[in-house]
């Protein structure tokens, strides 16, 4: 819909929908200096006001792979019983940024890169999305990245010992977090992807563990979590920042919330320790406001 069709549908005079497109409190997005609105975006943003962004009856959360987060979200059905629905769809952190910017899931999860460059990394990233203005970044925890090896791999404890050329390789898809990695610590040794023996492509941090485990592949990027729930030998490369992108609305969700009391509490920082690898120390933080 055009601004006019939009004045229309919501009652309002042209004036006052384009302030609300240029604050980024309406879906809205500029094509050849025009402002364009997905009817579909208008009218969950239209519910969403309703509630005035408290709906307490579910949260889709979307994006990066990890164990912790994984097991927090299989333990809080529990929690909140048959009143609201927790869901976790693994895609990789950029399809779960492009879920988030149409509307398809609450919460995106995002690794991308070492947790002392996430300040920039992660809003440099959220920015190259549509609503991006609309959204806050809150700190999940750090995790520790690395290469999942086979145990009869494991004669490399150093990472920069590791023979690339001569193991058979998983890797993950294309805009996941663990497939930048890879591509980053490959540039370190003067080498792209493409000159790996490639023998598999995973689609979430398990799968790339019980590739491995099977035999598929003899190593892998994922996080130390990962490999320990294997049983797989691992070598640390660096802490990454997990992090979970959420439109302002939905931050003040009761089960956005919840999600976090949880993480926070003895449960979940048990969990954290007894799956290994994890800081906990910012759980929590607000990091970036949406912000240019």
């Amino acid at each position: 819909m055009n601004v006019k069709q939009v004045a229309e549908y919501l009652h309002l005079n042209e004036k006052k929908v384009y302030a609300l497109a240029s604050e980024g409190q309406i879906p809205a997005t500029k094509v050849t200096g025009k402002w364009l609105f997905p009817k579909k975006l208008v009218d969950r943003w239209l519910l969403e006001s309703c509630h005035s962004g408290l709906m307490a009856d579910r949260l889709l959360l979307t994006g990066s792979d990890d164990p912790f987060l994984q097991a927090i979200m299989l333990r809080l059905p529990n929690v909140v019983g048959n009143k609201a629905l927790y869901s976790y769809s693994v895609t990789g952190s950029r399809m779960g940024l492009g879920l988030l910017s149409q509307g398809h899931a609450d919460v995106a999860a995002i690794h991308w890169g070492r947790a002392e460059e996430s300040h920039l990394r992660h809003p440099g990233l959220i920015r190259q999305f549509s609503h991006h203005r609309q959204w806050v970044l809150v700190h999940a925890f750090r995790r520790t990245q690395g290469l999942i090896i086979h145990s009869d791999h494991y004669d490399y404890k150093d990472p920069d010992n590791i023979a690339i050329n001569r193991l058979r390789w998983a890797v993950r898809q294309e805009g996941a977090g663990s497939q930048r990695f890879l591509q980053e610590w490959l540039s370190g040794f003067q080498t792209q992807l493409d000159e790996l023996n490639v023998s598999a492509e995973a689609f979430s941090e398990r799968e790339m563990a019980s590739m491995i485990c099977r035999g598929e592949a003899d190593i892998g990027p994922g996080s130390l979590s990962a490999a320990r729930e294997y049983g797989l030998e691992f070598v640390p490369v660096c802490e990454e920042a997990f992090d979970l992108v959420v439109p302002r609305s939905v931050y003040f969700r009761g089960l956005f919330q919840q999600l976090f009391d949880y993480m926070q509490g003895s449960e979940g920082l048990e969990l954290a320790r007894s799956l290994g690898g994890y800081d906990m120390s910012d759980c929590g933080k607000l990091v970036w406001n949406g912000a240019d």
